[in-house]
């Protein structure tokens, strides 16, 4: 997402003026409809599969298996595009040792319906149903990874919830802190409390694993900061000096997937839970 974008993002969010949600939309959600993956070049033991949000909306994930582990990691990806970009990554994060289901938004991909801030928490609401209800995965044995927006999705689904662990790449604090950072203060008090990661960090019951980049300039990385000082309980920041935003898992990709499969692998040790 561009800073230009951002900004007015940040400018509409929170405005009582109902006519203003359509361009809070426009410039927050860069869903792509088109491009796909198609079955025959999956990776192996990888499906799409769909499910309904709590409004009836029908979803399209990803889920990639993996025969040995008995953990998944749900994951929530970032403003644009849809799940099919994501299949490199999704293939490092199963390689972990980890079944991975990979959600579209809602406007994303094959998904139905279009993208607003209450409808992606019905979305990761849903992810998370279809990987206890249908997978059978109970939550301590449950990861959360959520990079840029997703992370707000992530953290929305987290709250109160006894998970194996969440990880937040590169994460918002909140829409208001978006607009100070880059010369919007006075924008800030319209914001209100969209995305508001800081104050739902607070109920996190689960492990923790920030990773930010340094020379971020999408989401500077005292957002990170916060978010982390915000959270209680078990807890790591892992800092790459000189990574943006969006050149973590290339760039820097050894000491990325290592921070990631360290926390995966240390908070997957406990005794196994019986799946469903």
């Amino acid at each position: 997402m561009s800073l230009v974008r951002l900004a007015i993002l940040f400018l509409c969010i929170g405005l009582v003026v109902s006519a203003c949600n359509p361009v809070v939309n426009f410039f927050a959600f860069h869903p792509d409809t088109r491009y796909e993956v198609p079955p025959d070049r999956f990776p192996a033991d990888t499906e799409d599969v769909f499910f309904e949000a709590s409004d009836g909306v029908r979803l399209h994930a990803l889920h990639l298996h993996h025969s040995a582990a008995d953990t998944a990691t749900v994951y929530f990806h970032g403003n644009a595009g849809n799940v099919y970009h994501r299949l490199r990554d999704l293939r490092h994060l199963r390689d972990i040792g980890t079944s991975v289901l990979a959600l579209s938004y809602r406007g994303y991909g094959k998904s139905d319906g279009s993208p607003d801030e209450a409808g992606l928490y019905r979305d990761a609401e849903a992810a998370y149903a279809y990987a206890t209800k249908t997978l059978g995965y109970q939550p301590s044995r449950i990861f959360l990874l959520g990079r840029s927006l997703g992370s707000t999705t992530a953290t929305e689904l987290a709250q109160g919830k006894a998970l194996a662990g969440v990880i937040l790449i590169s994460p918002l604090s909140s829409a208001a802190d978006q607009a100070g950072a880059m010369g919007l203060g006075f924008a800030a008090g319209l914001a209100g409390k969209a995305f508001d990661n800081v104050s739902k960090i607070t109920r996190l019951e689960a492990p923790l694993l920030i990773v930010h980049g340094t020379f971020d300039q999408v989401i500077p990385i005292a957002m990170g900061r916060k978010v982390y000082e915000a959270a209680p309980g078990d807890k790591t920041f892992r800092i790459f000096e000189g990574a943006g935003h969006n050149n973590l898992s290339s760039q820097f990709a050894r000491q990325y997937w290592q921070a990631i499969s360290a926390f995966i692998l240390q908070h997957s040790e406990s005794e196994p839970a019986t799946k469903n």
